[in-house]
């Protein structure tokens, strides 16, 4: 007889008697559970869960029932997983669902149920704990037995089961905080308390003076984390560099004062004097009188900070410039190396103040090509009244950009101080502190319906160079503008279009693209022939009235984008853009193209034309023999890099960039990098084996332009034939009635977290709804593997290797094993994850048709393996 025919099922037979239940006594609560004990072990889930919501229907009290059958087994006391704990999970679920009563928060029976459920906490696995906690209400029973369980688990090392314990049953205010923080923290768990704090603010003061305290000059975290030797911990990730860009994170998403934090506030303060040393005296990018400024105010009276920046100065080599610098500040001269003291001594006999180091050179620099007195400062609504017909001519091009006082990283989107509008002949600043206040009044009420209207009007295209981000600091300043980036219509952001011309790997002769000019200055070179003079950048827009030199800066850095502009459009194949480039950048947001046309401005940022190789290009590498270090910042490069069969080394947050340049040495490899060091490291390695990546452009971006610096042959079977997470090559296959029973061996029955099944046949129909069909010559993914075997596991429960690595089975939804037409799946040696046939193939080789060689125009992608988490 079919075992899904209630007629065959005494279980679900009422004839059968006790099984069924009377309404007096109910059903006996052992029987129950005996009943589906024998469908447990048979695997059947679907006739098990439909046992069990019959069951908790026929139980006179269904948790009272849960608690006698967890007195009266001790299977869920052991590892892994076991069929109580599943009975629990499903009540729990049940509950929610309504599908059977529950008892009413706060009654004398559930008290006692909570009593017994406390108990039970002492022994209960982290799967068991939290439906207990949700089915007996357990955040609402008396404290002291549940403190006491949370503190058994934290001396037993269960550092993460006690911290989310505590968080489930709202315990925080009760536990120390900075105890069941540190390991977590030590072990790189820091959502997991972020998450603990949530919603206490005391508790968040005081874990942000814990770490802030980690941030102190001299301190070492080795010494705290002998404390727990039994635990593995990640300290790479606690530089106080990392541990500064999570409390500034923290100060800011929960509205602290800073001054909780003032390690880490120096620690910022003294990157900021960092960086203003090496513009002043490496780039000499900034003028005197705003380096000073900045210097002053972050140094202040601060002891420790002035003797840093006197560490920074004494570090340089040209003895005159620091002495200038000196000088400036009002330095004493006792605490200055004997030379710069000699020349600030000179300095002040000869009363030499001039700034000629930083002033000459003006012609090497892009000019501003209209008269002075075309320049208008606008401040008042006269002001904008008298010259809005200029602004609004309908068909025009205009150049926007902002301007506003450097803040160093101080938290927040900075307020915008000055609005640069360029047309054909005149430049129009706008002073954005006095037009925008008071508010309501009348100068802020014109200055909204004028940009509003030169956002609106389609047929006048804006111009700008990251021109969304201007936007959106344009709405935190202007209130009033707040949703301006939704409004834009008719916008070209010649950001996007340098990055095509960058993606082509095709720099204007004489660009050193790692020590030359940045942004929007090398798209200016690249096109004008000449940089913009940034010495003014830095300056205090705040500052009224502004002087000569920023009025001019202001207004060449909003004209120069329209010079860019009629220069695209006149010669885009110059620069490696499509040929309709004059159209497409026309076709701002507010028009449209045909029917079935995909738009120009799309086609020129997608489609750079293909630049025949030169007689000096580099000699073709297979990608597998291409290897590669990258620095801690390239982390979505060298994952795209992987992805292609490369061989990626990534530093370690906070390790010193030295050490890429003796691993590329050691092992051959090229360098990447984002950072300043570049020099350094080219000149430990020699010509052709270290690349300065544009961190302006998208990993994609980033990989296509190191795949045709380097001449990287990429092939169809290339893609995935190495881990994107650990950089490993080796996989093995598995069967998929061998991934079902790891799967179920797991405690995973029901896919990633416990979704059930219907997220997991959300994830299912997701995945073969996105995967396109079998491309044209049957290419499918058939990487060179062999399969598991049996002596291939140490241990089945839980899944693991022989060499250590546990299988990441949570990751793998249920949906996918439900799926007809998947055969097998593949596990990463490395580290582990799991992959199965999808879409992800397809997409990556549609990413990277142009450097993917044997690939069609008309190819379609393929399916392939599909990474356990969610793939990027």
């Amino acid at each position: 007889m079919d075992a899904g025919d209630p007629a065959g099922d005494p279980a679900g037979e009422p004839a059968t008697g006790d099984t069924a239940g009377d309404p007096a006594g109910g059903r006996d609560p052992l029987l129950f559970l005996q009943t589906l004990q024998t469908l447990w072990s048979t695997r059947e889930l679907g006739q098990l869960r439909e046992e069990a919501q019959r069951g908790f229907a026929t139980l006179e009290d269904p948790l009272a029932a849960l608690l006698d059958m967890l007195d009266s087994s001790r299977g869920w006391r052991g590892k892994g997983p076991s069929l109580e704990a599943w009975v629990a999970r499903e009540l729990k679920r049940c509950l929610q669902a309504q599908l059977c009563p529950g008892p009413a928060r706060g009654s004398p029976g559930l008290k006692q149920l909570q009593a017994r459920a406390v108990k039970l906490l002492a022994e209960s696995p982290p799967g068991l704990v939290e439906p207990l906690v949700s089915i007996f209400q357990l955040q609402d029973a008396d404290r002291s037995p549940l403190l006491a369980h949370v503190h058994r688990l934290h001396q037993e090392g269960k550092f993460k089961e006690a911290i989310v314990l505590g968080a489930k049953l709202r315990l925080q205010a009760d536990l120390d905080v900075e105890k069941m923080c540190i390991p977590l923290l030590l072990q790189d768990k820091a959502d997991l308390v972020e998450r603990y704090v949530d919603g206490f603010p005391d508790l968040q003061r005081r874990l942000l003076a814990l770490m802030d305290s980690w941030c102190q000059p001299g301190f070492d975290i080795r010494v705290v984390a002998r404390r727990y030797p039994q635990t593995t911990l990640r300290l790479e990730r606690l530089s106080p560099r990392a541990l500064g860009r999570q409390v500034l994170r923290l100060l800011e998403q929960h509205g602290l004062d800073p001054d909780l934090c003032p390690n880490v506030v120096n620690q910022q303060r003294l990157a900021a004097l960092r960086y203003l040393c090496y513009k002043r005296l490496v780039e000499r990018s900034v003028s005197r009188e705003s380096w000073a400024e900045h210097v002053q105010g972050l140094a202040g009276q601060d002891q420790w900070l002035q003797e840093q920046l006197l560490q920074l100065l004494a570090s340089h080599d040209d003895a005159a410039l620091v002495a200038q610098c000196a000088l400036d500040l009002l330095l004493p001269e006792e605490r200055l190396p004997a030379s710069v003291a000699a020349e600030l001594r000179q300095l002040r006999i000869q009363e030499r103040t001039a700034e000629a180091p930083l002033e000459d050179g003006k012609d090497d620099y892009y000019q501003l090509p209209i008269p002075r007195e075309h320049l208008h400062f606008l401040a008042s609504w006269e002001d904008l009244a008298r010259h809005q017909e200029e602004l609004l001519q309908p068909g025009q091009v205009v150049g926007m950009d902002l301007e506003w006082r450097p803040s160093f990283g101080a938290g927040g989107r900075p307020r915008a101080s000055l609005m640069q509008v360029a047309v054909e002949g005149r430049v129009f600043l706008l002073d954005l502190p006095r037009l925008s206040s008071p508010a309501g009044g009348q100068a802020p009420q014109a200055f909204f319906r004028l940009v509003s209207r030169l956002l609106t009007d389609p047929s006048i295209t804006k111009l700008g160079y990251g021109l969304a981000g201007d936007l959106r600091s344009l709405g935190a300043s202007c209130p009033a503008l707040a949703q301006a980036e939704k409004q834009l219509r008719g916008s070209v952001d010649l950001l996007q279009v340098h990055r095509q011309m960058r993606a082509a790997d095709r720099p204007a002769p004489g660009v050193d693209g790692a020590a030359g000019p940045r942004g929007l200055s090398l798209l200016v070179q690249q096109v004008l022939g000449k940089p913009l003079d940034k010495m003014q950048q830095l300056s205090n827009w705040d500052r009224r009235p502004l002087c000569e030199g920023q009025l001019v800066y202001a207004a060449a850095d909003a004209y120069c984008l329209l010079e860019v502009y009629w220069a695209l459009c006149r010669e885009p194949a110059r620069f490696h853009l499509s040929g309709d480039l004059a159209r497409s950048l026309r076709l701002g947001r507010g028009e449209r193209a045909g029917p079935g046309e995909l738009p120009p401005l799309q086609k020129a940022l997608t489609s750079p034309q293909q630049v025949p190789a030169g007689e000096d290009a580099a000699p073709e590498v297979p990608a597998r023999a291409f290897r590669v270090v990258c620095d801690s910042m390239l982390q979505g490069l060298a994952r795209r890099l992987r992805c292609l069969g490369i061989d990626v080394l990534v530093l370690a947050t906070g390790e010193d960039h030295r050490r890429a340049a003796e691993v590329a040495r050691q092992e051959g490899r090229v360098i990447l990098t984002s950072g300043l060091p570049y020099h350094k490291l080219r000149a430990q390695v020699g010509a052709g084996r270290c690349l300065s990546v544009d961190c302006s452009l998208k990993a994609r971006q980033q990989a296509t332009a190191v795949i045709r610096h380097f001449n990287v042959r990429v092939t169809h079977s290339d893609i995935f034939s190495r881990c994107q997470a650990c950089n490993c090559h080796q996989y093995l296959k598995v069967s998929k009635d061998v991934m079902k029973q790891l799967v179920w061996l797991s405690g995973h029955p029901e896919g990633p977290s416990g979704t059930g099944d219907k997220a997991a046949q959300i994830e299912d129909e997701r995945e073969t709804g996105s995967a396109p069909e079998e491309a044209p010559g049957g290419c499918t993914y058939e990487p060179s593997c062999r399969w598991l075997e049996e002596e291939d596991l140490q241990s089945r429960v839980p899944a693991t290797l022989g060499d250590g690595t546990r299988l990441q089975l949570s990751g793998v939804p249920a949906g996918v094993l439900r799926r007809p037409g998947l055969r097998h799946f593949y596990c990463c040696t490395g580290c582990g994850k799991v992959f199965w046939e999808g879409s992800h193939l397809g997409r990556v080789a549609e990413n990277f048709r142009e450097v993917l060689e044997g690939v069609p125009g008309s190819h379609e992608p393929s399916r392939a393996p599909s990474p356990a988490s969610s793939p990027s």
